[in-house]
């Protein structure tokens, strides 16, 4: 499997694996991505700034991701909680898998690269965040050796759990 930065090409793949998995979402019961988010403009964004990325298998995108070094701002405020450290971090969002690929652990396959990327970057903290139902994600983060930290509030209003791991 390949993982790589996304280009304006993907973005249809992408799309694809993100309403898979709001379909997923909206059948668990998770009100999460369930507004119309993320959708094309987003990724689009994500590619402009270098920050999209997709796990491919036999040339067909199988997962997706967005990381970001710049920081984020709703990481700046944290409640109930306290983040493991101050330094410099990826923040990594919108994973998603392919409904057919869901099982075989992508969403690790995908930390992992995280990490690798991080190394490159000499950064050694990833802070990630999910909804509090998004029990599948959840399960993955720690099996991955993340920390709860606390809550945090995307846009200043949707409430999040919040992790970080150091390494």
């Amino acid at each position: 499997m390949e993982f790589r930065k996304s280009n304006s090409s993907d973005i249809q793949s992408i799309m694809k694996v993100i309403s898979e998995a709001k379909v997923f979402l909206k059948e668990q019961g998770v009100d999460q991505w369930q507004n119309g988010y993320p959708n094309e403009e987003s990724i689009q964004t994500d590619i402009k700034h270098g920050e999209s990325y997709v796990l491919v298998k036999k040339g067909e995108v199988v997962a997706t991701a967005m990381v970001t070094f710049r920081g984020d701002p709703a990481y700046n405020l944290i409640h109930e909680g306290q983040w493991l450290s101050n330094e410099k971090y990826a923040a990594v969002h919108r994973v998603a898998v392919s409904r057919d690929h869901k099982g075989l652990g992508l969403s690790t396959e995908i930390l992992k690269h995280v990490e690798k990327l991080c190394l490159e970057h000499n950064v050694h903290s990833i802070k990630i965040d999910t909804h509090k139902e998004n029990i599948p994600m959840q399960k993955v983060i720690l099996k991955n050796g993340f920390q709860y930290c606390g809550i945090v509030y995307i846009d200043g209003l949707h409430e999040r759990i919040a992790f970080e791991k150091l390494f």
